[in-house]
């Protein structure tokens, strides 16, 4: 999908939105509709202009039509394209189905002028954990060899990096040695950047840059054996993608603490 020129391509990356299938429900203490939502429009105040939201998985609880219609009404009322990939908990032929406008959709590559967009799907259905399957393989080496002069952001929902939380990178994707071996094979590969940890990771490896994201719902505690809370708002990634290659990117959070969080939960 041919996208407009843009010196610096802008995105706005929001993930994990775990909608429910009525509006006003609550999981874990909080409405994580009401929070996409006021992410969304903190993002967006002040005159913010992007490029591009990507929205990196999870965007559905227990994935139905109702949820998913309200998240494409939400998001058409951004003067935006939106590109959005399947977590763990999405129904992937689902989202293929209802997010297929210019507007809103699930393309898996986007070209800009100087950078490509490449989504990969590393959901296992039935299971948490993520995987890069052959046929994904074969789309991303193929995306990377006919493109040679487009510099790459890959965007992916399970991580590829371990969070050194124990119960979290259980999760993590299990061909992750594969998948680094590809993009490091080609230099024009810059960054990845992925969803379902909900929290902050910015690391390098080798060549790449490693981003991951906060959730716009609740977040995980950092650094934890078991599964843990955290207090922490939610937020959103920008990522400004530069001619030269060069990436800047930075994570802005609603203001407070997420009070009616039910701490003493044990999963989701």
């Amino acid at each position: 999908m041919p996208m407009p020129y843009s010196k610096t391509v802008s995105i706005l990356q929001i993930t994990d939105l775990h909608i429910l299938p009525e509006p006003g429900e609550k999981m874990l203490g909080i409405d994580t509709e009401y929070y996409f939502k006021a992410v969304l429009e903190q993002a967006f105040a002040a005159g913010n202009t992007f490029d591009l939201i990507l929205v990196s998985g999870d965007l559905a609880q227990d994935p139905c039509t109702a949820s998913y219609t309200r998240i494409l009404k939400t998001l058409e009322q951004y003067p935006v394209n939106s590109v959005c990939l399947p977590g763990n908990h999405d129904d992937y032929p689902l989202m293929l189905s209802l997010f297929n406008s210019q507007k809103v959709s699930c393309y898996k590559q986007t070209l800009f002028e100087d950078w490509q967009l490449i989504c990969l799907n590393s959901q296992i259905p039935g299971r948490p954990g993520g995987n890069i399957d052959n046929e994904e393989l074969l789309f991303l080496q193929k995306c990377l060899a006919e493109q040679p002069d487009y510099f790459a952001l890959i965007a992916v929902h399970h991580h590829v990096l371990p969070t050194q939380s124990q119960w979290m990178d259980t999760m993590l994707i299990e061909n992750q040695h594969e998948v680094l071996k590809i993009l490091l094979n080609y230099p024009q590969v810059k960054a990845v950047t992925s969803g379902h940890i909900h929290q902050v990771m910015d690391r390098d490896y080798q060549s790449l840059r490693v981003l991951g994201s906060p959730a716009t719902c609740f977040q995980f505690k950092p650094l934890c054996r078991d599964f843990t809370l955290d207090l922490e708002m939610p937020g959103y990634r920008i990522i400004n993608l530069l001619p030269d290659g060069s990436i800047e990117t930075s994570v802005y959070r609603l203001p407070g603490l997420l009070q009616e969080l039910s701490l003493d939960s044990f999963g989701y």
